[in-house]
């Protein structure tokens, strides 16, 4: 895990801390290419009624409207939480480099906690998946919010 990574990392943490205050699952994610973040983005799902508006979804959309191209070619996910199924799958098919993740997903995780759709040599591309950057803050957050949901009944 390098430097670098933490730095992007922080900014993913930046867009989970703002679904966390708009009473969001806080997650959040960055697209870095050519060492420039081109998109941001955290979870929408409450606010838009949207299951699909989760943060990687969203800044992959970003990302691909900057780039003026449906395939992110030499870019970087980071996201605080390993990708589920459906944002991987939407990784692999936008032709991403790599994914680096912070806190990993025992339940729905598709970077090889659950699934390996990332790099599963069944499709035609394959991920560079680096996991575990920043997963104590990424995974307090989430523990946080998760706690303060239980304590006034909503999950």
């Amino acid at each position: 895990m390098g430097k670098i990574d933490e730095i992007y990392m922080s900014e993913a943490l930046k867009e989970a801390a703002e679904a966390f205050e708009q009473d969001e699952v806080p997650v959040g994610a960055v697209i870095v290419h050519q060492g420039r973040i081109i998109a941001r983005a955290h979870n929408q799902i409450v606010m838009l009624k949207d299951p699909t508006a989760h943060a990687e979804m969203i800044a992959i959309t970003q990302a691909a409207a900057y780039l003026k191209s449906e395939r992110l070619l030499d870019c970087s996910v980071y996201a605080t939480i390993e990708p589920c199924s459906m944002c991987a799958g939407a990784m692999v098919l936008a032709r991403v480099k790599r994914i680096i993740y912070g806190a990993k997903d025992p339940k729905t995780g598709a970077c090889g906690s659950v699934f390996k759709i990332a790099n599963s040599k069944k499709l035609n591309h394959r991920i560079k998946v680096t996991g575990g950057v920043l997963a104590k803050d990424c995974g307090a957050l989430l523990t946080e919010f998760f706690r303060k949901q239980r304590k006034i009944g909503k999950k």
